[in-house]
Formats: structure tokens, sequence, C-alpha cells
């Protein structure tokens, strides 16, 4: 599918993965607000993606393809001190922020993907 639609489609695909698993970890650390010694997680992904882009830049569109296919995200915990004194560290204001940063990165990723299918849906039929 890469020969027709190049990386993007891959790429997409990636992103949203990443956004939902970020909303669901987001999710599940609000649920947890109020459960002692909670310690929030949050996933990773775009440190490592770009570390391992930079190291196959140089490559064949095909590499780059592979790149992006063995991607993954972690789940992470956070080690960070609680204030609090039943040892939960959740930060509901932090969490609030980011849920809302990430559903409009989600929003505006499935925007573009959209777009990109349309672009490609225009030059299919001519």
């Amino acid at each position: 599918m890469n020969l027709i639609f190049g990386n993007n489609i891959s790429m997409a695909e990636k992103t949203l993965d990443y956004l939902w698993s970020k909303q669901k970890v987001t999710l599940n650390n609000i649920a947890n607000g109020d459960t002692p010694g909670y310690k929030a997680q949050y996933v990773t992904f775009e440190d490592e993606f770009r570390k391992r882009l930079m190291t196959g830049k140089k490559g064949t569109s095909q590499d780059i393809g592979n790149i992006i296919g063995s991607s993954r995200h972690f789940i992470r915990n956070t080690d960070n001190e609680s204030a609090r004194m039943d040892g939960n560290n959740v930060n509901m204001d932090v969490e609030n922020v980011e849920l809302a940063r990430t559903t409009l990165q989600y929003q505006y990723e499935l925007n573009a993907l959209n777009s990109e299918i349309s672009r490609l849906r225009t030059i299919i039929k001519g």
C-alpha cells in the first residue's frame, strides 16, 4: 500500500494510535485522581520516533515506511513525589489540559487524513 500512498497514511495511522493511547492513559489518570497511592502514567512516542527517523533519513521511502511501521509507543509511570498525604501524584489541572490538547490533536490528525484521502480520491477520479 505504501507504493500507492507513500508513507502519509502509515504515519497518520501511527499518530492516531499514539493519540488514542494518550487519551486512554489521561482518562485513566483522571479516573484515579482520588485513588490512594496511584501514580500517574504518561505515553511516550515522539522522541523515540524522531530518533529512529533521523537514523533512517537517508534511506529509501521503503526504509522510512519500515521505521514508521515498526514504531511503538510506551506507557510509563511517573516517579514524581506526591504533595498529597495519600501518595497519589495525579495533578488534575495538568491531566485536563493534556486531555483537551490530545483531543484537539486527534481531531486535527483525522481532518488531515480525511483531506489526504479526498485528495487521492480526486486524483483517481480525474
